[in-house]
This record gives C-alpha cells, sequence and structure tokens, in this order.
C-alpha cells in the first residue's frame, strides 16, 4: 500500500465495479426541483441513474413530456404546483 488514502488497484477496480452495478447508489433515489424542468433529458438522466422519484412545482411548457418520461419508466411524480425559485 502507498501513503494514507491510497487503496491497492484490485480493491479500487472491486470498489468501482460494485459502484457501477449498483448505478452509484442512486436505486430509490427521489429528485427534486424548486423549480420545473423545462425539458425531459434531466429526468430521463435521473432515471437511467436508479431515480424512483420526481417532485417538482410543474409548469413548464413541455411538462407532457417530463411525465412522459416518469410514466414510461413508471416513476412516481409529484407536482407540488409551487415554485420556491424566483427570479
Amino acid at each position: 500500500m502507498g501513503g494514507r488514502g491510497s487503496r491497492p488497484r484490485e480493491e479500487k477496480e472491486r470498489i468501482d465495479a460494485d459502484t457501477k452495478e449498483a448505478r452509484a447508489g442512486l436505486i430509490g433515489s427521489a429528485m427534486v426541483s424548486d423549480a420545473f424542468f423545462p425539458f425531459r433529458d434531466g429526468v430521463d438522466v435521473g432515471i437511467r441513474q436508479g431515480v424512483t422519484a420526481v417532485v417538482q412545482p410543474g409548469g413548464s411548457l413541455r411538462d407532457w413530456e417530463v411525465i412522459e418520461a416518469c410514466n414510461e419508466a413508471d416513476v412516481t411524480m409529484v407536482l407540488t404546483g409551487q415554485r420556491a425559485f424566483k427570479h
């Protein structure tokens, strides 16, 4: 072993493989935004990583795309109807 904080290469490779298999530990997590998602791509990334719930105020002209992404992936979405993000 090297200096403080270093790990043997084999151990690091095993940890990296375990993390990749577990989708970086996001399985079952919730994605929350204080403003709407203007496009579905952000939600798609979260879903690919294991997000199972999305919470947002809604209000985008493209809300239907984000709702569709969640429906396709059987992901729960909660629309709060209240924005916390102000300009």
